[in-house]
């Protein structure tokens, strides 16, 4: 399948959603990125899912969307552990397409114009 996005223009869309899963290696993998156990990593960088009792990352506040994963940089929008990112991370978005393609191309109609690209104050 060919990939109809970019995600070097994409402003972490995907990291905003709130239940980003990590597993017990993933929680390994971000400790030995930061040298320290995975007892702290797991609780230093995830909790218990609401609903679901799922480790998730844990998020921070952010400008453009509510909340985003704790690791994107603010300026950047880039991971700042892309090396150590979970498995969900290195997968999405799987079979589909992310869903920032799919609002761009939505918006793009609805504004009539190809090139339009949401901004924070489009958003």
């Amino acid at each position: 399948m060919s990939r109809q996005y970019n995600c070097d223009k994409c402003p972490a869309y995907c990291c905003s959603y709130g239940r980003i899963v990590v597993t017990k290696r993933d929680i390994k993998r971000l400790a030995r990125h930061f040298s320290i156990d995975p007892s702290l990593a797991e609780k230093k960088f995830t909790k218990t899912g609401s609903k679901t009792g799922e480790r998730v990352l844990r998020h921070r506040e952010d400008e453009h969307f509510l909340t985003i994963c704790r690791f994107i940089d603010p300026e950047t929008r880039n991971c700042t552990v892309y090396s150590a990112r979970p498995k969900i991370c290195r997968e999405f978005p799987g079979e589909g397409r992310c869903g920032y393609y799919d609002f761009l191309t939505f918006e793009r109609r609805a504004q009539e114009d190809p090139e339009w690209i949401a901004t924070t104050d489009g958003l």
